[in-house]
């Protein structure tokens, strides 16, 4: 499967369908039973679709150093680990584990934290999509409509970008966005990818725009307002995902620079499904009129 620019390979947990001239990524199951007695420092996650999540390392946290040990443990379900510089991901099954969930688990969490700490990206938590081939980021306050636009784009024919998770990384100047993986969840059930979407974009292009989206009233008009400065950085800063905090100054000159670079719009979208089409038109028209 062609994920986060990548030819992931897992046998038994993934669609086998590969890119020719992509890095393959392997995932594999380990013939060792753990990996914790190696593993000298950790980091706990927030808790996740109710599962206790935990990072470990063999070294201090810090900018990750080649042959350094990182194990990425779903409690009660698979263990994840994987030696720095190598693209190779070994794990551990559980008591609870399916091929499912290491399908989910993978997908969702475990490749963008080994993307993040292997600074081959940094990640947004936005839904993007591509109009008239640039693509756009859609971000939002918790339930503040992002899924919902991201889900209407995609039911007019627009190309998926992500659907929750947005690599980026910087590239002679350009702010380059990186597809995810082939899945959209509208609905956010529990350790669920959702849907297979058949028309995701498969190649790295510039960001053109972000739209933060701010839940109006139902009669409220739809506005955009170019927002600058330090309430951009804000924005960013809190749509910023993984936000790993021996990474702290490496994400923080990528957001600043990411701000200098790429314009964000705030976008006061009426809470009426009626209006939905609206918006979705004046978002495509906005787009359209901003040069690249």
């Amino acid at each position: 499967m062609l994920a986060y620019g990548y030819n992931i390979r897992c046998q038994g947990a993934l669609e086998e369908r590969e890119e020719e001239s992509y890095e393959t990524i392997h995932i594999v199951k380990s013939s060792l039973l753990k990996v914790r007695d190696k593993v000298k420092f950790k980091l706990k996650f927030f808790n996740n679709q109710g599962r206790e999540l935990t990072l470990y390392t063999d070294k201090k946290f810090a900018i990750t150093q080649e042959g350094q040990l990182w194990s990425f443990e779903v409690k009660d379900v698979v263990t994840l680990f994987w030696y720095s510089g190598k693209m190779l991901i070994e794990y551990i099954m559980h008591e609870n584990f399916t091929h499912e969930l290491l399908k989910y688990w993978c997908l969702h969490i475990c490749l963008p934290t080994f993307l993040t700490v292997e600074e081959k990206y940094d990640f947004l938590h936005a839904g993007a999509v591509e109009v008239e081939g640039r693509p756009i980021l859609f971000t939002a306050e918790s339930f503040g409509g992002k899924s919902t636009m991201t889900d209407y784009f995609l039911k007019q024919g627009i190309t998926m970008i992500s659907d929750d998770k947005v690599g980026c990384f910087e590239q002679d100047g350009n702010y380059m966005v990186v597809p995810s993986h082939p899945h959209h969840r509208p609905h956010r059930k529990m350790e669920d990818l959702g849907f297979y979407v058949e028309d995701i974009e498969k190649e790295v292009k510039p960001l053109h725009t972000i739209y933060e989206l701010v839940k109006s009233d139902e009669n409220a008009s739809v506005v955009f307002e170019e927002v600058f400065g330090i309430e951009k950085f804000k924005i960013l800063r809190y749509r910023s995902e993984l936000n790993l905090f021996f990474l702290k100054s490496k994400r923080f000159t990528f957001l600043a620079n990411l701000a200098k670079k790429v314009p964000l719009y705030r976008v006061t979208v009426p809470w009426d499904m009626e209006r939905l089409d609206e918006v979705y038109k004046m978002i495509c028209n906005h787009s359209n009129s901003i040069n690249s």
